[in-house]
């Protein structure tokens, strides 16, 4: 068994390897940048990438898992504040701008999961991401700063139709009147004219 150790330490140093250089890779070059490549900036055989994933669908999955339970995690904490006391529509427009410049980082990412076929979310991580945003969103109603209608699909919403191949003035612009329509003075605003 201590024989064995080394090795699985080596194996999880390698899957990290592979995954920032996938990330790395993908980002620089597109979704149809070459396995090799990858194990190349990695330092990997091509033989340990396709030990870790078997097929580019596989690495890409893994990268957009990584990348979903940074933003998963990122909503808990954000929920977690609220709980003790942040206000939730601060905790709203932080995460929205976290998640959006995320997005425009890793749109390449993203691109080659869509071309792929990889998924987005694991069950699990879309519960605890649900359960954590309806925290926030309750805790932003019961504020009186969010419209009582605002669910979270559409906080996805918010997130997947943010203009990421645009510059961050012109994103910041879109998220600011994006929110805006969220809140509960944009919506008095437009019942009272």
């Amino acid at each position: 068994m201590a024989g064995s150790r080394p090795l699985r330490a080596d194996a999880v140093r390698n899957r990290t390897k592979i995954l920032a250089a996938a990330r790395e890779q993908i980002t620089l070059h597109g979704p149809d940048v070459p396995m090799d490549a990858i194990a190349e900036a990695a330092g990997v055989a091509v033989g340990t990438l396709y030990r870790h994933f078997p097929t580019k669908t596989d690495l890409v999955g893994a990268v957009i898992a990584e990348h979903s339970e940074t933003i998963t995690v990122d909503i808990e904490a954000a929920a977690a504040r609220v709980g003790e006391g942040s206000r939730a529509m601060a905790e709203i427009t932080r995460l929205a701008e976290r998640t959006i410049e995320a997005a425009a980082r890793d749109r390449s990412v993203k691109a080659a999961a869509q071309t792929l076929g990889a998924a987005h979310w694991t069950e699990r991580q879309e519960q605890r991401f649900r359960a954590a945003m309806e925290r926030i969103i309750a805790a932003a109603v019961a504020d009186g700063d969010l419209r009582p209608d605002v669910t979270v699909d559409d906080f996805l919403m918010l997130v997947l139709t943010a203009p990421t191949d645009q510059e961050p003035a012109v994103r910041s612009r879109w998220l600011a009147l994006f929110l805006a329509g969220f809140t509960v003075r944009a919506d008095q605003g437009a019942g009272g004219a």
